[in-house]
């Protein structure tokens, strides 16, 4: 495990996939993420790297070959090596190898960099294709974050609030791909309220969410969490089956579409990269 923390904040991350497990308000000592209880969800904070969300069977095709990878890629399931790192900072980077070339052809470098900076921590992505080809690819975020249960406290005590005024267009998951069909869900004063049977059918996936800005609150107390977001187009929402947390995810990239050819230049929201071209794109929580 690695530790960076100020006077404010305490954050600790896995090498395994260069995870964010545990972000500590030291003024109260309460904890920010998820518990990673693996009843209802193992992950904490993974990295959706080169795909997000599930393939069509599992499978791509790129230059009439069919490759397989599993659902939001593989960087969450690989060590990272620590490149810099000092009191406030640290740097997790990625390269491909023989065993991810067999699996996605394309010769890579991801940066995965935290800082803390009082009471926020920021989260920077860098993806570099060092190849001489074109490389196409997916990042995803994933953190969740814990809802307090205890002392009197509710799932449903609990409200997402977004920057901009919104009606949030669902795209609804069908077998994990993304349904032809969109569904609405009606704010109030820009207000998502949470419950368990929000996520009963899986998670609210956006492709055209305007807000970059979203503050996760408790309506009984103080307890506030400011997220925000830049170079990420898409957005999901989710928790598993009456768990304590959510998770806010900031995407390029989305599962598969129910009709989806599996062709990997074509797919929904993938990116393309010419050589030694970098794409960037970050996410910070704010602790108040």
């Amino acid at each position: 495990m690695i530790t960076v923390q100020n006077n404010k904040l305490k954050a600790t991350f896995n090498e395994l996939g260069a995870e964010l497990v545990s972000l500590i308000n030291l003024e109260t000592g309460e904890e920010i993420m998820w518990s990673g209880n693996p009843d209802f969800w193992g992950g904490q904070s993974p990295v959706l790297f080169p795909t997000v969300g599930a393939l069509k069977n599992d499978k791509y095709i790129f230059e009439g070959q069919t490759y397989e990878l599993p659902r939001h890629g593989f960087a969450r399931k690989r060590i990272f090596t620590v490149k810099e790192s000092s009191e406030n900072d640290v740097v997790f980077e990625l390269k491909s190898d023989e065993e991810t070339l067999k699996i996605y052809p394309f010769e890579f470098n991801l940066e995965i960099k935290y800082t803390l900076t009082e009471n926020k921590l920021t989260v920077s992505y860098r993806v570099k294709n060092t190849a001489e080809k074109e490389m196409y690819f997916s990042l995803g975020a994933h953190p969740g974050f814990a809802i307090d249960t205890e002392n009197g406290l509710n799932y449903s005590d609990y409200e997402i609030v977004f920057s901009d005024d919104e009606k949030l267009d669902i795209h609804p998951l069908v077998d994990n791909l993304i349904s032809n069909e969109t569904k609405n869900i009606e704010l109030e004063n820009r207000t998502l309220p949470l419950s368990y049977e929000l996520f009963s059918k899986d998670a609210l996936v956006m492709t055209t969410m305007k807000s970059r800005k979203l503050v996760l609150r408790n309506n009984k107390n103080n307890r506030k969490v400011i997220f925000s977001f830049t170079n990420f187009p898409y957005f999901g929402i989710w928790a598993a089956k009456n768990a304590d947390f959510v998770c806010l995810e900031p995407w390029q990239g989305i599962a598969d579409l129910e009709n989806h050819n599996q062709q990997l230049t074509e797919k929904f929201g993938i990116l393309k990269l010419n050589q030694n071209e970098n794409w960037k794109a970050d996410w910070a929580v704010e602790i108040e």
